[in-house]
């Protein structure tokens, strides 16, 4: 275990680092419905939630900040599919600090 800070490991830095870009209802809306499709454009998502596509998009960046989704812009739409070797790591760090 590297210690980071002269405190924190590195781990718990990413594990914390998770748990912020979860921090939201919406957020986890966003999570919920990208990982039961292959992907999803920005307007797709707009439309299942109910919320303005300027909040929607600061949601998605703090998603994609914290590197649980990615996005492939291809002017004038964006499509975010989740980042499943991030969502992995996600789900083992947050296993083993839960267990």
């Amino acid at each position: 275990m590297k210690i980071k800070n002269n405190y924190f490991t590195e781990e718990q830095e990413q594990t914390a680092r998770f748990a912020k870009a979860l921090g939201h209802p919406v957020r986890i809306a966003i999570l919920e419905l990208l990982n039961s499709q292959t992907c999803c454009y920005h307007g797709d998502m707009a439309e299942e939630l109910p919320i303005a596509k300027s909040t929607l998009s600061q949601h998605l960046k703090e998603l994609k900040d914290a590197g649980l989704i990615q996005g492939d812009i291809t002017p004038p739409s964006t499509r975010y599919c989740i980042n499943r070797e991030n969502f992995e790591l996600a789900k083992a760090l947050f296993n083993k600090l839960l267990r």
